[in-house]
């Protein structure tokens, strides 16, 4: 009887590892340093969502001195959080093989960002003396506000990421990730104004995914798993308990706390980032191919991209989003 047990525990010892290494192993890489933007994905690693599903998942961190960009398509990542739609453009015209596959933020948060009550509203802003704009951001959003609203020329001035231009000069008006400068210059005592770029027609997602397309032709079961997991665990970061997803954030950020997760993720409520629009029926990752369209006819238009110089057929993957995936959760947490 003793040999009998000794047996079933090896047998079952040996079933207990065939069931933890058939996880598939899964690297994912962020666009910086670990963030509240990033919540979701910490979320599902720390609660066992990405293991329900069958995942193995390692959070890889962009920053200054990394861009995990070149490596999704080096195949050292199997998914990329990227920026907004404009990048996506960008491979499909280089013959990147690579591919969009959900959109986390339904909103870019690129904004404009003013001194407390100097400007009554976007259109006022036309009539700052100063406008700092990054490098990117010059040949690309600043293009469509001088197009579409009438900016000019003569107010752009070279932003490099150093607020003091704009914190000495009540007048200035600076380009801000609508979740984060307005906290570094509140920190420094300066109240602002937020003017989301998305709530006057800059169109674009943010926080896409990417994947390389052998991915997709080879195991879409694995593509549809990952985000499945990643949207369940959106849900559970934004309405449920981020307690362990904030520790996991901060272990990899020590430069993170709590009272600044906190803020910023108060930061995306306030400007409705996420979960707004199309994700209230068809869930976090909803993506439209009429609206990407719309944003590419919007990019030409402005001048920021050639006509005709992007296969739109190419740009997304839609079928692995806008299935309501995640609303339950919501449901349950918020008691809506």
């Amino acid at each position: 009887m003793n040999k009998l047990l000794g047996l079933f525990a090896v047998i079952g010892a040996m079933l207990a590892a065939g069931a933890a290494s058939a996880a598939d192993k899964v690297v994912f890489g962020t666009n910086w340093l670990a963030q509240g933007g990033h919540g979701g994905f910490y979320q599902a690693v720390a609660d066992g969502t990405y293991e329900k599903y069958g995942l193995d998942v390692e959070i890889r961190m962009g920053g200054p001195q990394v861009n995990t960009r070149p490596m999704l398509a080096a195949g050292r990542l199997d998914f990329l959080m990227g920026g907004n739609l404009l990048l996506a453009f960008d491979n499909v015209r280089n013959n990147i093989p690579t591919t969009v596959i959900a959109a986390i933020f339904q909103k870019d948060p690129q904004a404009m960002m003013a001194h407390k009550g100097r400007y009554k509203d976007f259109a006022a802003l036309t009539g700052a003396p100063e406008i700092l704009i990054s490098k990117d951001g010059q040949f690309s959003l600043w293009k469509w506000m001088v197009e579409s609203h009438g900016f000019r020329d003569e107010q752009l001035r070279p932003y490099g990421y150093n607020m003091a231009q704009f914190l000495t000069n009540p007048a200035a008006v600076q380009q801000a990730y609508g979740t984060a400068e307005p906290l570094y210059a509140a920190a420094e005592g300066v109240e602002t104004d937020v003017f989301l770029l998305a709530d006057h027609g800059w169109s674009t997602y943010g926080s896409i995914i990417e994947t390389r397309n052998d991915l997709l032709e080879s195991n879409p079961d694995l593509v549809q798993r990952f985000i499945d997991a990643s949207i369940e665990g959106w849900n559970n970061f934004l309405y449920g308990d981020r307690t362990a997803a904030y520790q996991a954030i901060i272990a990899a950020n020590p430069e993170m706390t709590v009272e600044k997760l906190d803020a910023e993720m108060q930061q995306f409520e306030k400007l409705a980032i996420i979960d707004t629009g199309d994700t209230t029926e068809k869930g976090i990752g909803a993506m439209d191919e009429a609206r990407v369209k719309a944003f590419h006819d919007l990019a030409v238009e402005a001048k920021i991209i050639d006509a005709g110089s992007v296969d739109l057929s190419k740009v997304a993957d839609y079928r692995f989003v806008n299935q309501g995936k995640g609303l339950d959760i919501k449901s349950r947490l918020t008691g809506q």
